[in-house]
């Protein structure tokens, strides 16, 4: 049987041989007689067949174009997970503990890293963040609070009520000074099974706001003395709730600047950011930034301003600009001996050309009044009087105090030293000799500055907040070194409508309130409104930063959509 197998398979291997051989000789053949004796023949068809190779390469390409278009047409670049965004910020970091944080780095690393019970959201309202829920009783002074099913810290422990109510009596206690301490006076906290139960000392329609505040693990930090809170290893490598997760530190050099390393918090409420690391660099000064964004050293900054975008070469960096809840006035002491007069104070408001003031501004939103309509609308707005330098100086030389000096301060940020120096050549065309003083901000401006009221015109911004709540800037209550009432304005009448305004749930007694406060406000002048103030954002043209459709309070709040923030880039086919 093996013979036999072995027999044919020569048979059929000596056929197979023979074939090839002819196939070979028969294609040579046809080549030399269809090809190589043609040849000769190619010189009177050149022209024939450099048509065809025209042809051929023509549809070639048209074919290779209509692939690239249609994969054009099905395909698109899109932002994937992944990568590093790195934010310049300006301020020394000293503690990472949020009730703490003082300096602009402090205050975006706490947003960044720790969740607030109530949150602004993307309209520039007050919404919810760990809270579920957050609801008045009738009278407006008992607030219930619940939160979230399935909360959890970095560490894997969930968030409780517990961790509540400590940081609230954390923020009472009087050997904690904290800049959220004030807006807990006087309120009680207590746990009532699934929810927390706040009693206020008087009704307070926008109590949620004041609920916009990072919780503490209480787990961590409930046995640990107050007074030794800073000194805690919390402080410098804390157990988060917020988008990122605290990875690490590192100094940079000998300059005092740091980069603090955050990673993609996956128990985050919300969902797990899509970038793997978000990085804060740290600089002592904004100019640093400037240098530092140009040459790519960092991805993004809010530090700087519109003033500085001649400064940046690189075109791979762009600019937006959003407007926030902060108003810049020139705030009139009415405490000092020169503008105890209502007359005086009169006299300013009609003598200074603010037209003239805020010419120097680059897009800025003029701001009259110290309610903004993103807060409440208004049906209606007291009338300003017309600029009337001559009427101004009458009225001037009435009270005396034509060619007094007038001691006018603000701080070197952004416009305001160009609007000083208006507002200075203005005042001295008004009749008084003007001592401009223009300081670096800080503690040092806020200790000599602000809290002793050591000025008769401070020209300054301030917070406004999402609520027009207008207690802190306008009460006589906090016209005190520690109050905000940078006016040192006093008027009983305003008062009650300061408070009646924000005790009342109902929004028409409300607005009837503040239209009448803002009657008071033009009369007494307490501030000269000058421009509502912007977040101006550098960063790289490859990144995804926040969207420009949303309302900023704070701003921090830039952060709201952290989570869909991103660095790198893939191309996905449509969706058909």
């Amino acid at each position: 049987m093996k013979q036999t197998f072995k027999k044919r398979g020569q048979k059929i291997t000596k056929k197979w041989e023979r074939f090839s051989a002819q196939a070979k000789e028969s294609t040579s053949e046809h080549i030399k007689e269809n090809l190589i004796s043609r040849l000769p023949n190619a010189r009177r068809v050149r022209l024939l067949m450099l048509e065809w190779a025209l042809l051929v390469i023509v549809i070639t390409s048209l074919a290779l174009t209509q692939v690239f278009w249609y994969k054009q047409s099905y395909s698109v670049q899109a932002f994937t997970d992944g990568g590093t965004y790195i934010e310049g910020t300006v301020g020394n970091v000293s503690s990472l503990n949020p009730l703490f944080a003082s300096t602009n780095s402090e205050k975006v690393l706490s947003k960044l890293m720790f969740a607030t019970l109530s949150t602004i959201d993307y309209s520039g309202h007050v919404g919810l963040g760990l809270a579920s829920s957050i609801v008045p009783d009738e009278t407006g002074k008992t607030w219930f609070v619940t939160l979230k099913d399935g909360l959890k810290w970095s560490d894997g422990e969930p968030i409780t009520l517990e961790d509540v109510v400590y940081t609230v009596e954390l923020m009472q206690n009087n050997t904690v000074s904290t800049s959220y301490s004030a807006n807990f006076t006087g309120i009680d906290v207590e746990q009532d099974g699934e929810k927390l139960i706040f009693t206020l000392p008087a009704a307070y329609a926008d109590f949620a706001a004041t609920l916009n505040i990072p919780i503490l693990p209480s787990h961590i930090l409930a046995q640990v003395p107050a007074n030794k809170l800073l000194e805690h290893s919390f402080s410098t490598n804390p157990i988060t709730s917020g988008p990122f997760r605290f990875n690490a530190a590192q100094n940079v050099a000998t300059s005092g600047d740091k980069i603090i390393y955050l990673t993609a918090n996956p128990d985050y409420y919300k969902t797990t950011p899509m970038l793997n690391t978000f990085a804060v660099r740290t600089y002592n000064q904004a100019a640093d930034l400037v240098d530092a964004l140009s040459m790519g050293e960092v991805s993004a900054t809010a530090e700087l301003t519109p003033l500085d975008s001649d400064l940046l070469s690189n075109d791979l960096v762009y600019e937006k600009q959003t407007t926030i809840a902060s108003g810049v006035y020139a705030f009139l002491n009415t405490m000092s001996p020169l503008l105890t007069s209502v007359e005086t104070r009169r006299a300013i408001q009609m003598g200074i050309n603010m037209s003239s003031v805020r010419a120097v501004l680059d897009g800025e939103e003029p701001l009259d009044y110290p309610i903004l309509r993103s807060e409440i609308e208004l049906t209606s707005y007291p009338e300003l009087p017309a600029y009337d330098l001559e009427g101004a100086k009458a009225l001037l030389a009435q009270t005396g105090v034509t060619g007094q000096t007038l001691r006018l301060m603000t701080i070197s940020s952004g416009y305001l030293p160009e609007i000083a120096n208006e507002m200075e050549a203005q005042l001295e065309t008004l009749g008084f000799n003007v001592e401009l003083s223009v300081y670096n901000p800080g503690q040092e401006f806020l200790m000599n500055i602000i809290r002793p009221r050591n000025y008769d015109i401070l020209i300054y911004e301030v917070e406004l907040g999402a609520d027009p709540d207008l207690f802190a800037y306008y009460h006589s209550s906090q016209a005190s070194t520690s109050g905000w009432n940078l006016s040192n304005y006093r008027n009983t009448l305003v008062d009650d409508l300061i408070l009646g305004a924000r005790s009342t749930l109902e929004e028409n007694l409300r607005v009837a309130k503040y239209e009448a406060f803002l009657r008071h406000w033009v009369n007494d002048v307490p501030a000269l409104g000058i421009y509502q103030a912007s977040l101006t954002y550098f960063f790289n043209k490859d990144v995804r930063t926040f969207s420009e459709d949303d309302r900023l309070v704070y701003p921090v709040d830039r952060f709201v959509d952290v989570e869909y923030w991103a660095v790198n880039k893939t191309q996905k086919n449509r969706t058909p």
